[in-house]
């Protein structure tokens, strides 16, 4: 299905969600005028869950997300009582599986409406002042928050999986993108398969995955600058509670991003001084050559076109390519954009130093947040904090030590793995603190200074998580 046709259905499916709601709150359930509205709701989402198995309603701030589409502000601002009633009871994300069924539609919108009371058929035993009891009890629909942390690396075993995994990735990362330079399109079933994994670990073990992604190969930045991307958008996504296939999509899309790339001559491609205004005219059809070479590549997701064209767009209108205009943005095209700007912000190359997280995010934030969606960046930022999982630090006390793990509520205040002591001796046993527990009176560190680089320590961050 088309993106214009997505759009249309998710558009059409989330008016008749909310005029359902407000038909349950004002009418008693038998009036023929609710009756009328939970009919065109379950024929909406019959449609809507013709091509998927599953579809996630998400709220982000004041956004109302379908799928991967953020609807329009218009769409979103009438439906500011539904979302008002969602996030008092805790709500931020609602799936529907194929399968859901007529009566727990209704379920759902009477619990919503009225959640001091029972609906008729719900789960026996449940009592009435539990309605996300009854919710969860529904066996197509799913209802909870948003994720944004993640519990971080189980064991050594866990590590070197990954980081085999991510080096094979990169590997096939750079026989796709040589498939698409000589036989002028992508191996999909290469890149299906890396993603896939990738996919696999983001769901499993982000923390490492997430570390490796800033441990890089310089000699390599093309092709692990397309990895990274791809888990950097996966993360994203599955912290906003998409998975399975969509999940993988959104991957196989962020992997692909700068493929137009391969038509882009070498000379300027690889050149290691800042671009001229006639390269730089050149270096931006990648955009155009990109969405090209993927809706011709047979197994590409429809995601993937969109993306590859529009992921230097920025909301405000600026970015490439010139003279596109765009009411929103796709989600996924959000997502990749974000973990791509990161990504090579902070990526050290022969005519750019590489940049702390901070000031990345601080450029993410500039002009007053018009260029990148606000809701997002703070997810993002939350999700890797200011100094990343795996970064090595120095801490306020003098003492080193790597983060093994972000405060979502405080992302300057890690939680850390003390490895040299403040005299600058390594220690024989190192020991954790969360940073976020420090307060004013407490001894030892209380806060992050500067990161810090490991190969001049010799140290390599991943073996201490």
């Amino acid at each position: 299905m088309d993106p214009a046709s997505r759009l249309k259905l998710a558009d059409d499916f989330i008016r008749r969600f909310g005029a359902a709601l407000r038909g349950a709150q004002l009418y008693a359930p038998s009036h023929p005028l609710v009756q009328r509205a939970f009919d065109g709701l379950n024929e909406s989402l019959d449609h809507l869950l013709d091509d998927q198995p599953t579809i996630a309603v998400g709220l982000i701030g004041n956004e109302v997300i379908v799928g991967d589409l953020p609807m329009p502000r218009a769409v979103a601002e009438t439906l500011g009582e539904m979302v008002r009633r969602l996030k008092a009871l805790g709500i931020e994300r609602i799936a529907f599986e194929r399968g859901v069924t007529p009566e727990e539609l209704h379920t759902l919108a009477l619990t919503i409406a009225h959640p001091e009371r029972r609906p008729g058929h719900a789960a026996a035993g449940v009592e009435p002042s539990d309605p996300l009891a009854v919710l969860n009890g529904l066996p197509h629909i799913r209802v909870g928050r948003i994720l944004t942390e993640e519990t971080g690396v189980q064991s050594a075993a866990d590590v070197a999986t990954i980081r085999r995994l991510y080096s094979d990735a990169t590997n096939v990362a750079g026989a796709v993108w040589e498939s698409a330079k000589t036989e002028g399109t992508p191996d999909p079933t290469a890149a299906r398969a890396l993603v896939d994994g990738l996919a696999q670990a983001v769901s499993a073990n982000r923390t490492a995955l997430i570390a490796l992604t800033a441990l890089k190969n310089y000699d390599n930045y093309t092709f692990t600058h397309m990895v990274n991307v791809s888990i950097l958008t996966m993360s994203q996504a599955r912290a906003l509670g998409i998975d399975g296939a969509q999940l993988r999509e959104l991957g196989l899309a962020a992997l692909m991003h700068d493929i137009g790339k391969v038509r882009t001559p070498t000379d300027i491609l690889n050149k290691p001084e800042k671009l001229d205004d006639a390269e730089f005219a050149i270096m931006r059809m990648h955009v155009v050559d990109g969405a090209e070479i993927l809706r011709r590549t047979p197994e590409m997701p429809t995601i993937a076109p969109v993306i590859a064209f529009e992921h230097h767009l920025r909301l405000d209108g600026t970015g490439y390519p010139y003279g596109v205009q765009r009411l929103s943005l796709n989600l996924g095209t959000m997502l990749c954009s974000i973990a791509d700007v990161y990504d090579a912000m902070r990526s050290q190359r022969a005519y750019q130093q590489a940049f702390p997280s901070e000031r990345i995010l601080a450029v993410m934030n500039r002009n007053d947040g018009q260029q990148f969606d606000q809701h997002l960046v703070r997810r993002f930022t939350q999700l890797l904090g200011i100094y990343p999982p795996g970064n090595l630090v120095r801490l306020d006390d003098g003492a080193v030590a790597v983060v093994t793990a972000v405060h979502a509520p405080d992302p300057f205040k890690p939680r850390v793995k003390i490895i040299r002591a403040p005299s600058g001796d390594a220690i024989e046993t190192p020991y954790e603190v969360n940073l976020w527990e420090a307060r004013d009176d407490t001894q030892g560190p209380r806060s992050v200074t500067t990161p810090l680089d490991p190969a001049e320590y010799g140290i390599d961050p991943l073996n201490l998580l």
